[in-house]
């Protein structure tokens, strides 16, 4: 069994949905001795570095230059709600002081600090809530078998008790939620490495076990699994990765429909999760701003990915992009948080979202005046631009709303029509 076959959210927990589903904007950040070779968080599988020789990065990883205040405040001048760092990514190296292994950052390294005590404290001082991304699979751990679909050639014995490594990963578990505050909720990724077909896979992962200590631990505590299919029973918001809800640009959600949880999409800021040197392919901040917005649109988050330095800086390209998007969420962030998809579903020229008795018509991609939308249930008794509050003539009829706009600025990332009902 995959799941647990019935689950009743506490009323925590659904109250923590509504808070995620009204933050809208959250910072990833991919971290770890992987950054280090600056060659993104795939580097011991893509380079078959075998477990002996990467296990000496632990003696260069020294991120003196971390600071957990200035990524706090760089996340929320941005005007991101929350953060989801890596606690264990695929190469099994822990960022905290584990108990159940030595195999982590205070036992290992000669910083000996605990990264995510020290953000955990950061982010309760400034109010943002903090999620872990725990990876199912392990390029490290020798009881992480039989190997799926990556992680071969690096070493490993040719066996292992894969019950006594998701014990480990329980234990592991079990240290976050009881020793770093509250936390937000833990976000899942690698079940796919045992995928068979559609929703199985060829071993059994607990997960209703290893949910039900979740949500015990800290009832309001949101889990979310990266497994590119609709979501299992003990969810409680589903992801989509690199793409919108119900889209597969990427390849990664052939066979993902959109289901009824909070949903959020993971994007990085040029092409790599975790620090890569040679990267240089950076998205602008128009084009991340209408990201945010087209997820604003679909009903859902946008989970923006930084991969720091392995000294524990931010890149400067990252950083000047989220000050000029925190600039945009600033002056704009109204038609954004706290609202829910709007009444005309996404369309070419941009998307709609809607709160309490206003609905704000985000025009992303429209160089005429005259914009003509379908019809919507309300009665329409004003329009006006967002930005200077300048009316909007519109005639609404019974098979189409009309907006004639006073101006259209073809350089601004995202032309918003404020409509009362």
């Amino acid at each position: 069994m995959n799941a647990q076959t019935t689950y009743t959210p506490a009323p925590e927990n659904l109250e923590a949905r509504k808070w995620f589903q009204d933050a809208k904007f959250g910072m990833f950040i991919h971290w770890g001795l992987y950054s280090l070779l600056s060659d993104g968080e795939w580097v011991m599988n893509n380079r078959k570095i075998p477990v002996k020789d990467y296990e000496r990065l632990t003696s260069f990883f020294n991120p003196v230059d971390f600071n957990p205040a200035e990524w706090v405040t760089l996340a929320k001048a941005a005007g991101m709600k929350y953060i989801t760092i890596t606690s264990k990514h695929h190469d099994g190296f822990a960022l905290y002081d584990s108990k159940v292994s030595d195999y982590d950052i205070v036992d290992r390294t000669h910083y000996k600090k605990d990264i995510l005590k020290m953000l955990a404290e950061e982010c309760q001082k400034q109010g943002i809530k903090l999620f872990f991304y725990h990876s199912h699979l392990d390029w490290h751990h020798p009881d992480y078998f039989p190997t799926g679909m990556t992680g071969a050639g690096l070493g490993r014995p040719e066996g292992g008790d894969f019950n006594k490594y998701l014990d480990y990963m329980d234990a592991q578990l079990t240290e976050l939620l009881t020793n770093y505050g509250p936390i937000g909720g833990i976000w899942f990724d690698g079940w796919w490495d045992q995928k068979t077909k559609g929703r199985e896979t060829k071993i059994d992962w607990r997960l209703g076990k290893t949910y039900s200590l979740i949500h015990k631990l800290q009832p309001a505590a949101l889990i979310g699994n990266n497994h590119h299919v609709l979501p299992f029973a003990g969810e409680d918001f589903q992801m989509f990765e690199k793409d919108l809800p119900g889209q597969n640009t990427s390849g990664f959600s052939e066979n993902q429909q959109v289901g009824q949880l909070p949903l959020e999409m993971c994007e990085t800021m040029n092409g790599a999760w975790g620090f890569n040197i040679n990267d240089r392919h950076y998205k602008s901040s128009r084009q991340l701003v209408q990201l945010l917005v087209n997820n604003a649109g679909h009903n859902a988050n946008l989970l923006l990915n930084v991969g720091p330095m392995p000294s524990g800086k931010i890149q400067p390209e990252f950083m000047k992009t989220l000050q000029e998007i925190g600039e945009w969420t600033k002056a704009n962030g109204e038609t954004i948080y706290g609202t829910r998809g709007g009444p005309i579903p996404p369309r070419d020229w941009g998307v709609t979202t809607q709160k309490g008795n206003k609905i704000y018509v985000h025009i992303l991609n429209w160089k005429d005046k005259t914009l003509a939308l379908p019809s919507v249930d309300k009665k329409i008794k004003s329009a006006m631009l967002f930005s200077d509050k300048s009316k909007v003539v519109f005639s609404q009829k019974a098979d189409a709303l009309i907006l004639t706009l006073p101006k259209i600025d073809e350089n601004a990332h995202d032309t918003i029509v404020e409509l009362e009902w």
